[in-house]
């Protein structure tokens, strides 16, 4: 168990309970790892005395949002979290769930979610000795800068989650995780999931050699530059760089559409390549690079993502990978993806659960989160036993 240390010298602030929001079956595996870690600290310390609510059957306190015939709704928490720590996990990019609207259907857009997290805040405010928000997929994060007339809807969305009482939003690979200056008295952690990419890669593809002779790590963009730099140095080995040539004469759905991909780096030639970045959305920039790197004569081409969206179904990604084109797709289970993707056979799930479990036991007892943030003894420890084969 991660930081052991740190958890036996120290004491909880309030007994943990979670409630989950669009991701039922992320939050039941981090359930089961955390009742877990907490057996074997139990165990560990060997306790006389075991404080309320330390080591349970399972943390997970059952909340719904139903609604009106209107298509209104309401947040109801079934259990009391008076006293406790509260972890609300919410996946707003779940639209596998719905609701109905005067007899209509609708699937639950990103706004949907997020309104039922404001429901789910209300119903445990003033009982909840302190909530926190997971929100792996940072709600609005792609609108996180403004331009011209334009809204700044991320930074009102965590005014909005500070002024009703959240004390910590905890969220992972964000856009650009500087968005949190807009609440600068609350606390925000940004995590990073570089240790599970890379040994879901090294479980997936067991031939892998991790050297500077036979990898290389590519940014498919300039946002996904510091991404790519700390993934290239922490293994010791080159990276090149991707950027988007656009066409600013001509306006596309809002943007400026991208003419080209120029690359910028050393060969690629004989090489496996992974490109590195923090989600695929359409996934039309990703596989033009994949392609673009085949061309270049790489070897294989791994794409890691922190989250896979696939806004546009998978049918290219299958056509790019009967081509050749690219060979294995790796993105975490922090969000939802359809049951069609995991039977892929380019797909590699990064699982994200242990950490995510580790990250509420570390906050749950009120100790620095700075060694579970920082990956880098795992994965030189990871990287000894590969290279040890």
């Amino acid at each position: 168990m991660p930081n052991i240390e740190l958890l036996e010298k120290s004491m909880p602030v309030a007994p943990i309970r979670i409630a989950a929001l669009g991701c039922r079956e992320l939050a039941e595996e981090v359930d089961r790892k955390l009742v877990k870690f907490r057996n074997e600290l139990v165990e560990r310390k060997q306790l006389s005395v075991i404080p309320q609510g330390y080591s349970e059957e399972s943390f997970i306190v059952e909340c719904e949002c139903p609604r009106f015939g209107t298509g209104e709704g309401k947040g109801y928490i079934k259990e009391s979290v008076r006293g406790t720590d509260l972890y609300i996990m919410v996946d707003v990019t779940n639209y596998s769930e719905s609701y109905t609207v005067c007899g209509h259907e609708n699937h639950m857009s990103p706004d949907n979610h997020f309104q039922d997290l404001k429901r789910i805040i209300s119903a445990a405010t003033g009982k909840a000795h302190r909530i926190n928000v997971i929100m792996p997929f940072l709600y609005e994060g792609r609108q996180h800068r403004r331009t011209k007339r334009e809204s700044l809807d991320c930074a009102l969305a965590l005014k909005e989650l500070s002024d009703m009482g959240v004390s910590n939003i905890i969220t992972f690979d964000a856009h650009d995780p500087r968005v949190q200056n807009s609440i600068p008295l609350n606390g925000f952690d940004n995590f990073f999931p570089t240790y599970q990419f890379l040994k879901a890669l090294i479980k997936g593809v067991p031939d892998l050699r991790v050297d500077n002779d036979h990898l290389m790590i590519i940014s498919p963009d300039e946002g996904a530059m510091s991404r790519a730099v700390y993934f290239s140095n922490i293994l010791g080995v080159d990276m090149g760089m991707f950027y988007k040539r656009r066409d600013y004469s001509t306006i596309v759905n809002g943007k400026n559409p991208i003419v080209a991909h120029e690359f910028l780096g050393d060969s690629v030639e004989g090489k496996d390549v992974v490109v590195i970045d923090d989600m695929i959305s359409s996934g039309g920039s990703m596989l033009d690079v994949a392609k673009q790197l085949k061309e270049r004569n790489a070897k294989r081409v791994f794409v890691c993502t922190t989250y896979g969206l696939f806004t546009d179904g998978l049918d290219k990604f299958d056509e790019y990978y009967e081509k050749g084109w690219l060979d294995r797709v790796i993105t975490t289970n922090l969000n939802y993806r359809i049951p069609e993707l995991l039977e892929r056979p380019y797909y590699v799930e990064a699982n994200m659960s242990k950490y995510l479990a580790s990250i509420i036991d570390i906050i749950n007892h009120d100790v620095s989160v700075e060694k579970v943030r920082s990956s880098n003894e795992k994965i030189m420890s990871l990287m000894e036993k590969v290279n040890s084969r």
